[in-house]
């Protein structure tokens, strides 16, 4: 499996990202890729810094005749979202991903893949392990969680970058140049509630099967929420039915794949007649979008506790009114969506509910008057709510030297014209800029799919084509003024 990778083209990109692959790297549990990343920057011989927060810069000379060229910043984050099927044996915390070739493209068992923002990272470090590539003076940043907070984006001060070009290799269309993206905030709901006996017959209710995918890029899509879906079906059996627990979603930026709820039902007879209903309405309604959805009712072992009824009430009727999806779309660019939510994370058990969502919006005061608008829709449930997280959005800039290069280079090269965009994902851009505002910034990579699930895929065809790419931009990189 693992020389199936590595004999791929070009070599060094896919060795350097089956390296980097099997070293764990969980949001928020860096410290094994940092140091990683430490020890290959200083086998190089490379100056090698970890910042206060974990990033990690490794700085390489310009190639000869190269040096009066502008210094370029090379950034990509260490990170990867983890996820997996249900059914997939998998420890992230132990083990390296898993990768196979199918169809022209990689991919892994049951698991995220981690090209995003993995093959990022390799292609760097491939340049920083070359030595017949022409380039500039190179400032590789690998900033740390960057899926879970942008924290160290967010961390990385003034004074450890001097480059005035930013190279970011983190968006998932081979054919399109980022100039923007959306910024975002984090919304927690939080509630506590009395627990009764339970009395009835109880039953397991699994959604399964959905697409998921990230919950930037691929909200236009207008995919199933499990989260969403779990609720339209508790709240057509409300009535006959009391919840004992709910688990639904996983990571607040993939949009959620399952999930599952153990409820207690008075009227058997009457809760299978209206929940077969609602799910045979569902699944109609999803058909062309999410064929493998699947919505099952399991008679199981009779549980002890369950919501009183005022409580379970306030819960399914705060989902139901909470914003899932598209919010508002770019009055000003075609096909963007400017304004968005997840509701990513539902946590019923033991007297505590938690419900986790991740807005985002290109423009500040629309992004705060959606997450307001959560607000007020569980403040009125009784909810305590709170935001965390925020980080702004990219501004896109039409008169950009680089994004004037770079367009011209793609024409030359592919013979099309690239789709010049912004785009509705969390790019690092816009936070990197607030402490260094007179960077010129860009955004490209390869073709990815199904980014923050276990579908994710990287195709080969496209990494070859990033690849001869970036490569080509290196060698026309302006002067310095």
């Amino acid at each position: 499996m693992s020389a199936e990778i590595r004999n791929l083209e070009p070599k060094a990109l896919w060795n350097n990202f089956a390296d980097l692959n099997a070293v764990p790297r969980p949001s928020k549990k860096e410290e094994r890729v940092i140091q990683f990343m430490v020890d290959f920057g200083n086998k190089l011989g490379f100056e090698t810094v970890v910042d206060p927060v974990g990033n990690v810069i490794i700085k390489k000379p310009a190639t000869e005749g190269m040096e009066n060229r502008k210094t370029i910043v090379m950034q990509s984050h260490l990170d990867m979202v983890h996820q997996k099927n249900a059914d997939t044996d998998f420890d992230f915390d132990t083990e390296g991903i898993k990768m196979y070739v199918e169809n022209g493209w990689v991919t892994a068992e049951g698991t995220t893949l981690g090209a995003d923002n993995g093959l990022g990272v390799a292609a760097i470090m491939s340049v920083l392990e070359s030595t017949d590539i022409a380039h500039p003076a190179i400032e590789a940043l690998f900033t740390i969680d960057e899926e879970t907070g942008m924290t160290g984006a967010m961390g990385l001060e003034a004074g450890y970058l001097t480059g005035e070009i930013l190279l970011n290799l983190d968006t998932e269309e081979d054919d399109e140049i980022d100039m923007g993206c959306a910024g975002g905030v984090d919304i927690t709901a939080t509630k506590s509630y009395t627990e009764e006996s339970a009395n009835g017959t109880t039953f397991d209710i699994a959604v399964r099967g959905l697409n998921g995918g990230h919950s930037g890029m691929d909200i236009i899509k207008e995919l199933g929420n499990a989260n969403k879906i779990m609720n339209r079906i508790l709240y057509a059996t409300m009535d006959v039915m009391q919840v004992s627990e709910i688990n639904g979603g996983s990571l607040r930026n993939a949009i959620p794949r399952e999930s599952f709820a153990k409820v207690v039902v008075s009227d058997k007879e009457t809760f299978l007649a209206n929940a077969t209903e609602i799910a045979n309405t569902i699944k109609v309604e999803f058909a062309t979008l999410e064929e493998n959805l699947e919505i099952t009712f399991e008679e199981v072992e009779a549980a002890e506790k369950v919501m009183t009824k005022e409580a379970k009430k306030l819960l399914i009727l705060a989902i139901y009114g909470a914003h899932n999806g598209v919010y508002r779309m770019s009055p000003d660019m075609e096909d963007l969506v400017e304004t968005s939510n997840n509701i990513a994370r539902v946590i019923v058990k033991d007297g505590s509910i938690k419900i986790g969502c991740l807005t985002r919006s290109s423009v500040e005061s629309t992004k705060m008057d959606l997450a307001y608008d959560l607000r007020a829709v569980f403040e009125l449930a009784k909810f305590e709510v709170e935001f965390s997280g925020s980080y702004p959005g990219w501004k896109p800039n039409v008169n950009s030297p680089i994004l004037k290069v770079m367009t011209g280079l793609y024409e030359e090269l592919f013979d099309s014209k690239p789709n010049v965009v912004a785009c509705h994902a969390g790019l690092e851009c816009g936070i990197l800029g607030t402490n260094y505002p007179e960077m010129d910034m860009i955004s490209f990579g390869p073709n990815i799919r199904g980014a923050h699930s276990p579908d994710e895929r990287a195709e080969v065809k496209s990494a070859q084509k990033f690849w001869k790419f970036l490569l080509e931009i290196l060698k026309n990189i302006p002067a310095k003024a």
